[in-house]
């Protein structure tokens, strides 16, 4: 199994490299966030191992019992590999699906950044949550620029202001913006997608309506991160490239 998601990583590693080279950026400048919904806590694990610390859910539920369970296990067993040996490193989680309101406050023990802000009482509700927390909380915000009724986000036309309002909240750091691109294969759609959310970043920084940590663009999936790679993403969410051939449910050997 540890072969083989070698094997995996390699390859997505050299595709986001290939993207940016035709787009003329340091492969540096992209970070790899993996959606580990598809397979079990062991490969997780692995996948840490090999140096890939951010991890990536759509569940605010399977987040927090992973969470929870990692930790569990590196505490018991602490990571080598590409790690340095012994360290007890956790992954950072990401939060890459819808959350409800009702569920902010269960997230916030163990997430490092919610990609999948889309509401002003949202928002609002995260400032308090990570306030009572004791902690400043990294958000982007989600723009819903394919126009899919079925999808969650903001309206390109009202993002800048919803920029504004985030801003002014005491334990948030808007840190960019998040597109999730319909699942189609028209190219040329899901380009013109990125860059009308390239550009309304741009736009945010050139007006000055968010504040310095405003740097990242979560776009791109296994089927199009090199599209929006080459369309200005710091951030891609890998699950199918990274995870192929392997169980969905690969569970630790027994002790």
């Amino acid at each position: 199994m540890k072969r083989r998601l070698q094997d995996n990583l390699r390859r997505v590693r050299d595709r986001i490299a290939s993207a940016c080279d035709r787009a003329r950026r340091a492969p540096d400048s992209v970070k790899l966030v993996a959606v580990t919904k598809s397979v079990g806590i062991y490969t997780i694990r692995e996948l840490l191992e090999l140096g890939v610390t951010d991890v990536g859910e759509s569940y605010v539920q399977e987040l927090v019992r992973r969470a929870a369970m990692i930790r569990e296990a590196i505490e018991r067993i602490p990571l080598s590999g590409s790690l340095s040996a012994g360290a007890a490193v956790e992954p950072k989680w990401h939060l890459i699906g819808h959350l409800q309101r009702n569920k902010a406050r269960s997230v916030m023990p163990w997430v490092t950044m919610i990609h999948s802000l889309d509401s002003l009482r949202l928002a609002e509700d995260l400032s308090s949550g990570a306030e009572k927390a004791g902690r400043r909380l990294d958000v982007l915000l989600q723009v819903n620029a394919g126009e899919e009724s079925q999808k969650f986000g903001v309206p390109v036309a009202a993002a800048t202001h919803m920029a504004e309002q985030i801003r002014s909240l005491p334990a948030l750091r808007l840190c960019g913006l998040m597109c999730m691109a319909p699942l189609i294969d028209d190219q040329q759609r899901l380009r013109r997608i990125f860059v009308r959310v390239r550009e309304l970043f741009e736009e945010i920084q050139t007006e000055r309506l968010a504040g310095p940590a405003f740097e990242q663009l979560s776009m791109g999936m296994t089927q199009d991160f090199e599209i929006a790679i080459e369309e200005g993403a710091t951030i891609v969410r890998v699950g199918s490239a990274l995870f192929e051939g392997l169980e969905p449910s690969a569970k630790a050997p027994p002790a």
